[in-house]
């Protein structure tokens, strides 16, 4: 048994965990849940040696331990799987398997052992793979399966999944419940941490939840509700909303307002696109790098979506769409206009922005201020500029509105942008790139990583968007964020499009099957 005894972590002065005990069994299936900032990674980094508590003890069979680097976890048995993949792409999966603990002969490498034994373990533990292909080359859902075979590899007793199935197709995800079951069957301790509560109900065997650095509950699947979770993850007390108290300068303000009982998915109203004209942007057999022979009209007033698993050319529809990717034949059109030339500023200049997949390389520079990046790309217009100085109040005005609108925490202009925590990372990006009111809005991933309020509040802007004319194209691994959001999907794979399904047809069974190849008859 593992227990983490009153833990207790800050950063700046700002409590990310704040006395927090959990115990992890033996053989169950335990699920971390809570909005963005609650402290479930946190805690998982307390235990895997990422971070040293402030106060507090992990204790393994009953005696306190320090835990102070991931090898150290490794030792102990406890292995952690996180949501953005550590494997070297270039290497087999038997060379990321054993990378660190390498089997040698007279001081050499000795692959043909090392291959033995990882085949050994994945026969052990149930993994269908080909251990001598070159990881880049595999599926996401392959992928997953190499990290986590590289855990089991070095023995560990306790796993950890950070949002194991945010890129996954529904059969993926079904295989990986598979796998963690018989793990557990087999006395291993799985940890999910997920923003997912329909695949918690089915997963887990005891469901913790956390709330501001605190953990606030414990229960059994068959005692709780997805609509009673999210009731524990963001409800909020009189005591919590600061009423008959003052807010300490770094105590982050509450959530917006809390998830209905029926939290806002699919389009508010069936409305019909809009004709084409403004805002219209089309593809005519179109080819580019990773891209071939694409045909697509993207219509005002309706929500795109693109289906696909990882790799099968949504990033590079995404930079062609954006100016980041020249195409090599084939036709752009804006507005019934023939573009020859199409750069990310001139994309910008018609109407079209872009929140990207990776917000920390595309979306964000993590250096500069909060303040700074709102004004990314606008820098040299009102309110951010008068002529050609900056209009530092009209800047400072427009952040904290925009913070304070998109639920962005702490809501200080000031702070680092990497600073904020992934979550608020991203609903910032989100605000900024909304603000503008545009007509064309590219979304890839717009809800990785974030909490059920954060993700209804994304969804009702995107909704908004829509209702107002912007022609949205969303991109996302999230199968069921795709079927929700959607009036018209696209599914994609190997660079082209395998099908269309209006909303009439969509069966994720059916798209599942499309985005791993397979044409039903």
């Amino acid at each position: 048994m593992i227990e983490l005894r009153h833990i207790t972590k800050r950063f700046n002065g700002v409590a990310a965990l704040e006395d927090v005990s959990l115990e992890v069994k033996p053989g169950e299936r335990l699920a971390l849940i809570g909005e963005n900032g609650a402290g479930k990674s946190s805690l998982m980094n307390v235990l895997y040696g990422l971070y040293q508590p402030d106060q507090g003890e992990v204790c393994f069979d009953g005696q306190v331990v320090k835990v102070k680097t991931p090898a150290e976890a490794l030792a102990r048995g406890v292995g952690m799987v996180h949501q953005h993949f550590t494997l070297v792409p270039t290497l087999t999966v038997t060379e990321n398997v054993v990378l660190g603990h390498e089997p040698t002969k007279a001081g050499r490498l000795d692959l043909v052992r090392a291959r033995k034994e990882v085949d050994d373990t994945c026969a052990k533990f149930g993994f269908q793979l080909d251990t001598g292909a070159v990881v880049r080359e595999l599926s996401v859902g392959s992928q997953q399966k190499v990290e986590i075979v590289k855990a089991l590899h070095r023995g560990v007793k306790t796993l950890i999944l950070d949002e194991p199935t945010a890129v996954l197709t529904p059969q993926e995800a079904d295989e990986l419940f598979a796998v963690t079951r018989r793990l557990s069957d087999e006395g291993l301790a799985v940890v999910l941490i997920s923003h997912k509560l329909k695949e918690v109900m089915a997963f887990s065997t005891r469901i913790a939840v956390m709330r501001r650095g605190k953990k606030v509950a414990e229960v059994v699947p068959g005692e709780t509700s997805p609509e009673h979770l999210a009731q524990l993850m963001i409800s909020l007390s009189s005591r919590e909303r600061g009423e008959g108290r003052g807010e300490g300068p770094n105590q982050a303000p509450p959530s917006s307002g809390a998830v209905p009982d029926q939290p806002l998915t699919r389009p508010p109203a069936t409305l019909s696109p809009l004709p084409q004209g403004e805002g219209t942007l089309q593809l005519t057999h179109l080819t580019a790098q990773g891209l071939h022979d694409l045909t697509l009209t993207l219509h005002p007033g309706e929500i795109l979506g693109i289906a696909g698993v990882d790799g099968n050319g949504q990033r590079e529809l995404a930079e062609v769409l954006t100016g980041l990717r020249p195409w090599t034949s084939g036709t752009l059109t804006f507005e019934h206009a023939p573009i020859t030339r199409w750069t990310p500023h001139l994309a910008r200049a018609h109407g079209v922005t872009h929140i990207p997949e990776d917000r920390l390389r595309r979306a964000l520079i993590t250096d500069l201020t909060v303040e700074e990046n709102v004004s990314l790309g606008r820098h040299t217009q009102p309110p951010f500029a008068k002529g050609p100085l900056i209009d530092f109040p009209g800047r400072r005005a427009l952040t904290t509105s925009l913070l304070e609108t998109n639920d962005v925490r702490p809501r200080d202009p000031q702070l680092r942008a990497g600073g904020l925590s992934g979550g608020n990372q991203q609903k910032l990006v989100v605000g900024r790139e909304l603000d503008s009111n545009p007509k064309v809005l590219i979304v890839v991933q717009p809800t990785r990583g974030l909490d059920i309020a954060a993700v209804a509040a994304v969804r009702a802007q995107l909704f908004t968007q829509r209702a107002r004319g912007c022609a949205v194209l969303l991109i996302s691994l999230d199968l069921d964020e795709v079927l929700e959001l959607s009036d018209r999907v696209l599914v994609m794979y190997a660079g082209r499009i395998t099908g269309e399904f209006t909303r009439a047809q969509f069966d994720e069974r059916v798209l599942g099957r499309r985005m791993l190849g397979v044409v039903d008859a």
